[in-house]
């Protein structure tokens, strides 16, 4: 996994965002200050100082207008306002806020008595207290943001540094074998937590698991391997020079031929458990053969499991092709496909044809329910009809080849219609028959 993904990354975007976010609610904190300060507290000033100044012209006429070092003020009759410059002299009653090409005050005009009053807050004022009570608080506030973003960052770097380190060391472990010598107690590094000094000892016991089970597991397949075929040798040996007997009765010599060919049957299904059993094992035929031979010895292998009942059994090629997978992989599918229409069918016929890419097995059957389709590739699952036989094994082992090599099998039933099977190898190198 790219360290995009990683948690460090995770965590510095996490941060990034936060103090994204914390820095536009300052800015936009901070201009609503700056708004609250001129068209709130300085606009209630200049009305305060202008009620005020009022007050006082009405027991003094003579009383001197307002000018201090914020605010300067001017109060003429109304005939001598166009003395007034004339960015002043047009403002109505009221209070104004200035652009900054025109000057950029606050200015509160008010007429009474034939005379008009002007209170200016100057520009350099309002710049001042934007700047003390805007940019100098957003400034400090920043700092500190940053400041509490870096130390978190750098303390959840640390809190989650073990659980990087560990990631690291279980990357690279081989699944077969796994090394989990890097996380022994003795290893593990100085400054990391109990809880994931827990979470190494876990893994570390899990690692040894694992080995210990592949170990098991390559010791059973190498001697199930041996032990399983030796007396299928002897059998299939002893069979053989029986067989060569000329005395033997008819009914000696279909059991002898009976005995072969079941010899040959186990052994192609110990075969095809043991590849099971190998996790990395996808098996390669000594030799790419054509499916069609498969399909026909398992169709003669068929014919004795429909003696005696009216079903026609039919093997039609359409189009040919060759594969490249133990040869008894494919026999073990082909096999139980046909094995299973031929004990499920009591009249009709079972049709098995060949195309590219693809093996169908139709038959006339009993057909299966809904119910039954969803569990007729569980282990040991029997269809329940009076026809079920054998132990349930076949079409879970079916679909745990398929599975293996990469194949589909899908299955069409329906009560008293018959069953369709069909077997799709996509990657299956196609020659057609001419």
């Amino acid at each position: 996994m790219s360290d995009r993904h990683g948690l460090r990354k995770k965590f510095w975007t996490a941060f990034v965002l936060q103090t994204a976010a914390i820095c536009f609610a300052a800015v936009i904190g901070v201009y609503g200050a700056s708004v609250v300060i001129k068209d709130i507290l300085i606009k209630q000033a200049l009305q305060d100082e202008a009620r005020h100044f009022w007050s006082l012209y009405q027991n003094n006429p003579n009383v001197q207008v307002p000018d201090t070092f914020n605010m300067k003020g001017f109060l003429l009759p109304l005939a001598q306002v166009d003395a007034m410059p004339a960015t002043y002299r047009a403002l109505g009653n009221g209070y104004h806020s200035l652009d900054k090409d025109r000057g950029g005050e606050l200015i509160w005009v008010e007429t009474r008595e034939n005379r008009r009053l002007f209170l200016i807050f100057k520009q350099e004022q309002v710049d001042a207290l934007a700047f003390w009570f805007g940019v100098v608080p957003l400034a400090l506030l920043l700092v500190v943001v940053y400041a509490m973003v870096f130390f978190s960052y750098r303390t959840s770097k640390k809190l989650v540094s073990p659980v990087i380190w560990l990631s690291n060391q279980v990357r690279g472990w081989d699944p077969k074998k796994p090394d989990v010598s890097v996380l022994a107690a003795e290893k593990l590094p100085g400054d990391m937590d109990n809880e994931a000094k827990v979470l190494a000892e876990a893994l570390h016991d899990f690692g040894q698991r694992i080995g210990q089970f592949v170990e098991r597991e390559q010791n059973f397949t190498a001697n199930a391997s041996h032990e399983l075929r030796t007396p299928l040798t002897v059998i299939r040996v002893a069979s053989d020079m029986v067989a060569g007997e000329t005395c033997l009765s008819p009914m000696a010599q279909r059991s002898i031929t009976r005995i072969q060919k079941a010899s040959q049957e186990m052994e192609s299904l110990i075969e095809g458990f043991l590849l099971l059993a190998r996790e990395d094992d996808y098996g390669h035929s000594e030799q790419p053969y054509w499916i069609s031979e498969a399909a026909a010895e398992e169709v003669e292998k068929a014919k004795l499991l429909i003696n005696g009942k009216p079903v026609e059994l039919v093997l039609e090629i359409a189009a040919d092709f060759r594969i490249d997978v133990p040869y008894y992989v494919v026999s073990t599918v082909i096999g139980n496909l046909v094995r299973n229409a031929c004990h499920y069918t009591d009249r009709g016929h079972i049709d098995i044809r060949v195309s590219s890419g693809k093996l169908e097995v139709r038959d006339t059957g009993v057909g299966m329910s809904a119910q039954q389709l969803e569990r007729v590739f569980d282990l040991f699952y029997r269809g329940e009809t009076t026809n079920a036989g054998g132990k349930g094994i076949g079409m879970s082992l079916v679909k745990r080849f398929c599975d293996r090599f990469g194949w589909r099998i899908e299955l069409v039933s329906a009560p008293g219609q018959g069953t369709l099977a069909t077997l799709l190898i996509p990657e299956a190198s196609y020659s057609e028959l001419t």
